[in-house]
């Protein structure tokens, strides 16, 4: 997302992520209530990600700026179940508005994306190892989180994925189906770091980046060439081609 941000000129942007592997809303309220230090803080300021802190709170990133907008997600395995959602969402809603220091600030949900259809995450047996089945129930899910809690915005990674997984983007008919490196995952869930990252990417730029600067991901020239994922111009245009489709469909 920073190269995003700098091919297209931009440099009033500032991004941030509070991350813990595999955190849940509900352990997300559980570190509020505790004032754990388990998060790693990083933070692009100048569209370079920086590690900030590898011992940080919840209240680090909630109150390092005076936030437009804050972005929730739930767990990927739990991401079509909506009853890991009650009663943390609405909690952890009440912590965010609470301490953020922007009362205009908009709560936005990011829409993870199915399971690759070979994968061996533990919790995919919840779907019955179908990836139209968990996306179907993500999708569900989404439907009714943004109904019950207000929530204006989506941004729908998991429906950009599933577009680009019907294009030349999807490598499964070029690996063994036993293959970890599938559906744009590198490992049967987490995103490609070339395909799966770039398209996300696309998709928050389009979804948080066009609404308020107007400016499009269509276009962007950026292609990964300062990382050793690099990616040829015209598989870049198709990734933002989903991305702009999967925006425009919410």
């Amino acid at each position: 997302l920073p190269g995003l941000l700098e091919a297209a000129g931009i440099h009033n942007v500032i991004v941030a992520r509070l991350y813990i592997g595999g955190c849940t809303l509900q352990r997300h309220c559980k570190e509020y209530e505790s004032a754990g230090k388990d998060y790693i803080y990083y933070k692009s300021t100048k569209n370079v990600w920086e590690t900030v802190s590898k011992e940080a709170t919840i209240l680090d990133g909630l109150k390092d700026e005076p936030w437009d907008i804050v972005t929730l997600q739930q767990a990927s395995g739990y991401s079509g179940k909506y009853d890991s959602f009650v009663p943390w969402l609405p909690k952890l809603i009440d912590i965010v508005r609470k301490e953020i220091s922007n009362p205009k600030a908009s709560i936005v949900w990011h829409e993870t994306w199915a399971y690759a259809t070979n994968s061996v995450h533990g919790q995919f047996k919840d779907y019955n190892k179908d990836q139209n089945q968990m996306y179907k129930e993500i999708l569900e899910c989404v439907a009714k989180l943004k109904a019950d809690y207000n929530i204006p915005v989506v941004i729908p990674c998991g429906d950009a994925v599933q577009l680009a997984r019907g294009t030349r983007l999807n490598n499964s008919g070029k690996v063994p189906a036993d293959s970890k490196v599938y559906d744009l995952t590198r490992d049967g869930f987490h995103l490609s770091r070339q395909y799966g990252r770039y398209l996300a990417a696309c998709t928050w730029f389009e979804a948080l980046i066009r609404p308020t600067l107007g400016k499009s991901v269509k276009g962007n020239p950026y292609c990964l060439l300062d990382t050793e994922y690099s990616i040829p111009a015209k598989d870049a245009k198709l990734c933002q081609k989903c991305a702009v489709k999967a925006v425009k469909a919410l």
